[in-house]
């Protein structure tokens, strides 16, 4: 998302940028296209990249942008109004040749300067944080040998045919560590620290001088789920720190911030024919190249993975899943398909004519003309009565909501650092939301639940103001399938009902799963 270049003759100045004062020479892209994101139900940051030689972001809020600017985690950056962590946007710039994500970063600055009239100041702040410390002395090794420091993933070996479901068990092997080093990995994507631990920042109060070589394993929230866990061994990150004689404990750290002290919601206009002067394309309706085979009968699970240079590769997927995803339907929402649909499994090795990987909302045009062509498949839209749900208030527990706080939610526990998956892993999800109204809740409970809800929310709770709370509910399929049949790969459409209004919430399974209602 960076690109450095110079300031170049006024022909490159764009209608709607702020021309530079007289003497300002801060590097800028030399075009950019800046707009807010088109709906999407998957509303997470699309990291910056540059792809046809354009410097890209998409999907990101006014906090990601500045982070992304300034070199910081979103949780460093505080201030401004309630939408900069709601409201999504997209960049797409032109920089000079040899621009790298590194020298953009003061391009992007001079781009939220000049087009959203943002203006911040560097302060200092106490940042909810984990401290990573000694748990046992003596269970780490010094590193032995020479080279670099590194956390090595090893991907878990596939277990035999007709071995029954267990949770996987993630193993990292790290060589040549300090305890800095591996406090920064810890809150990065690498170990989903990210997702774990809040996007919290994790800093080093070991003491420990020196590298070290270690090993952990555990097993990620997501895969603590129903028939998944039966008789197998689940360690959470927590525990795996415990294991090597560390520990991670909640604590309120001083830091560097960056404050806002006031940004405008809508970007200054394009220029005319901005696309065109980019010359950016609309991603390919089609893919370019595909194999379509029968899954191997030994083949457990599905899988739908994005490759390098535009490759797709989903395995052991049933066409009526594929129908669900492409189209974005509930399993009530299909008809008339026959039973081999739903029993059959399918590979797909595709490849799309475009650099990188495919974006997830790229891919689904794609598999539609793919399934239309391959199959044959012929289909029409028509209204009939189905599943859908409108939030009304029953004794309401939420606490009311700052005002002038961000609007956001969040996977992860709060800023008590509590997380209810400790005690009952199956509950599985955990979603931290922040001064949010209720129809705005309603509009993203699709996003946030998209296995129980595919149809739009109606708001009839006629509560006012913003909330603060957390939910936290067993994925769909964990014990039973969601009502509706909105889970991965469908059920049944008399799965569990929400609570009838003024009835206590329970859990919807003997195992401890809980439902989204």
């Amino acid at each position: 998302m960076q690109a450095i270049s110079r300031l170049l003759a006024s022909a490159f100045l764009v209608s709607g940028l702020a021309l530079p004062q007289s003497g300002d020479t801060k590097p800028r892209f030399e075009l950019a296209d800046v707009h807010v994101s088109p709906p999407t139900r998957n509303p997470f940051i699309r990291e910056p990249q540059f792809r046809n030689g354009r410097y890209e972001v998409r999907f990101a809020t006014m906090v990601d942008l500045i982070g992304k600017a300034y070199g910081v985690q979103p949780e460093r950056v505080s201030g401004g109004p309630n939408w900069v962590e709601n409201d999504l946007y997209k960049i797409n710039a032109r920089a000079a040749a040899g621009t790298t994500l590194e020298t953009a970063k003061p391009m992007l600055q001079s781009l939220l300067a000049d087009r959203f009239s943002l203006a911040i100041r560097k302060d200092t702040k106490s940042v909810p944080s984990y401290a990573l410390r000694i748990s046992k002395r003596g269970q780490l090794k010094e590193a032995q040998g020479s080279g670099d420091p590194d956390c090595k993933f090893i991907p878990p070996t596939p277990p035999p045919a007709g071995t029954p479901p267990s949770a996987p068990l993630l193993t990292y092997n790290c060589r040549k560590m300090t305890m800095a080093g591996f406090s920064e990995v810890l809150s990065s994507s690498l170990v989903l620290g990210a997702q774990i631990l809040s996007n919290k920042v994790t800093v080093d109060e070991t003491a420990l001088k020196g590298a070290f070589d270690f090993d952990f394993k555990y097993t990620p929230p997501s895969y603590m789920t129903g028939g998944a866990i039966a008789g197998a061994e689940v360690i959470t990150l927590f525990d795996a720190m415990e294991k090597i004689g560390l520990k991670l404990e909640p604590v309120d750290v001083p830091l560097p911030v960056i404050f806002i002290e006031s940004v405008n919601q809508k970007p200054t206009p394009n220029q005319p024919n901005i696309a065109e002067a980019l010359h950016i394309t609309p991603p390919p309706t089609e893919f370019e190249v595909a194999q379509i085979k029968l899954t191997a009968p030994d083949f457990r699970g599905m899988r739908l993975q994005a490759q390098p240079g535009g490759r797709i590769n989903i395995a052991g997927t049933p066409l009526k899943f594929l129908i669900q995803q492409a189209w974005d339907l509930s399993d009530d929402m299909i008809v008339g398909t026959p039973k081999w649909m739903e029993t059959e499994r399918f590979d797909i090795v595709a490849k799309a004519d475009m650099p990188g990987q495919v974006d997830i909302d790229d891919l689904w045009p794609m598999l539609r003309a793919l399934l239309k062509d391959r199959f044959k498949l012929e289909t029409h839209m028509e209204t009939r009565q189905v599943t859908a749900y409108t939030l009304v208030s029953v004794k309401p527990k939420m606490k009311k909501a700052d005002p002038a706080s961000h609007t956001k939610y969040k996977e992860g526990a709060g800023a008590d650092g509590k997380d209810p998956r400790d005690k009952n892993p199956i509950l599985g999800r955990l979603v931290t939301v922040q001064n949010m109204t209720m129809a705005q809740f309603a509009e993203k409970l699709k996003g946030i639940a998209p296995g129980y809800i595919k149809t739009p929310v109606l708001d009839a709770t006629g509560l006012p103001g913003g909330y603060d709370f957390t939910l936290s509910f067993s994925p769909a399929g964990a014990g039973q399938a969601p009502p509706g049949g909105g889970g991965r790969g469908g059920g049944a459409p008399d799965g569990p009902q929400p609570p009838a209004a003024g009835e206590a919430s329970s859990a919807a399974d003997p195992n401890g799963a809980v439902t989204l209602f």
